[in-house]
């Protein structure tokens, strides 16, 4: 298929050419960049929600319930979910996509289930990418559940309009969102399983923590996306922001726009530099390997070689001879 036709047939909301669109890009695929500036100026319309938390906390359950309300309304919704992937075989369980099951014959709701392929942040690599094609595709809400890792899960503050944290009592730790840096990034805060105890004491605890820090205000909740409790209150408080955002042109709508933005050229410029850094190191590590292990160089000067630098000029310019090497005898 050439990629005027799968973009037009993307602008038209086809479905089988948004799966192999994705497919394009998460392969780096030859026309990707092609179909990506073919669909430029059909991006900006859709609504991108993050949703963060730690593991069990029910982001997939929030989100599925979060689609019901949002399919009442008429709105088309695009789930994108990361799972980790094992940093041994490469593979992802990709699970979430069976715990919004009841969606999968919707028409009007795309599940997309991405491995994280070790990507830190708690996203994929190519996230950034797939939000703009479902964008072009007619989407209004998209929502991104990240994977859920914990301390450096916060990535998706930068390509999201609002995050919502998901967070849940008996945990054991009140405090494991400001130690995760989570404090500091969501729009809304979602206390959910609030049958079990210590909800509300958990509530109290978040409104102090994050009402504390200047200049933020906002909405901390109780939910409980099992029961459906309280999910529409969270829809309602990221109405509010989706307002503002549709506001645009104005100046708290175009500051939403613009961070989400800049956050997408960020992350796909960093997605550029390591895939770069990895071809470098396909046809090179062993090589610098050996050689730091023949203490030829240091470790810090093998890793400038792999990021293109000289590793041998001192600070002055000056051209630093290559070390002797050194034999040890055999045990």
């Amino acid at each position: 298929m050439e990629v005027e036709d799968l973009a037009a047939r993307l602008a038209r909301g086809d479905r089988r050419a948004l799966a192999r669109a994705i497919t394009l890009v998460e392969n780096e695929a030859t026309g990707s960049a092609r179909l990506m500036k073919a669909i430029g100026p059909r991006v900006g319309r859709a609504f991108v929600i993050g949703v963060t938390g730690p593991p069990g906390a029910g982001k997939s359950s929030l989100v599925d319930r979060l689609t019901d309300v949002y399919r009442s309304r008429g709105l088309k919704v695009g789930v994108v979910a990361i799972d980790p992937t094992s940093p041994l075989t490469g593979g992802a369980l990709l699970g979430d996509r069976v715990r919004m099951v009841d969606h999968t014959m919707d028409a009007g709701v795309y599940i997309r289930s991405m491995a994280s392929r070790g990507w830190a942040g708690g996203l994929s690599g190519a996230v950034a990418d797939v939000i703009q094609l479902l964008d072009a595709s007619g989407t209004d809400i998209i929502m991104v559940e990240t994977v859920g890792i914990g301390q450096s899960d916060t990535d998706v503050v930068r390509v999201a309009h609002a995050v919502v944290v998901v967070l849940m009592p008996g945990l054991g730790d009140d405090v494991q969102a400001s130690k995760a840096g989570l404090m500091e990034i969501g729009d809304v805060y979602v206390v959910n399983k609030s049958d079990l105890p210590g909800a509300d004491d958990m509530v109290v605890d978040l409104l102090a923590m994050v009402r504390g820090i200047r200049g933020r205000s906002p909405s901390v909740l109780k939910a409980s996306a099992a029961k459906r409790d309280g999910i529409e209150e969270v829809a309602r408080a990221l109405d509010r922001v989706r307002s503002k955002f549709l506001s645009s042109p104005s100046e708290e709508g175009d500051r939403i726009r613009l961070r989400s933005i800049r956050g997408m050229i960020i992350e796909l410029a960093r997605r550029g530099v390591v895939g770069d850094l990895e071809r470098r190191a396909e046809s090179r590590l062993d090589e610098l390997a050996l050689e730091v292990s023949r203490h030829a160089l240091t470790a810090d000067e093998a890793a400038a070689e792999l990021l293109g630098g000289d590793a041998r000029r001192d600070a002055r310019g000056a051209a630093r001879p290559r070390r002797e090497q050194r034999t040890y005898p055999a045990r």
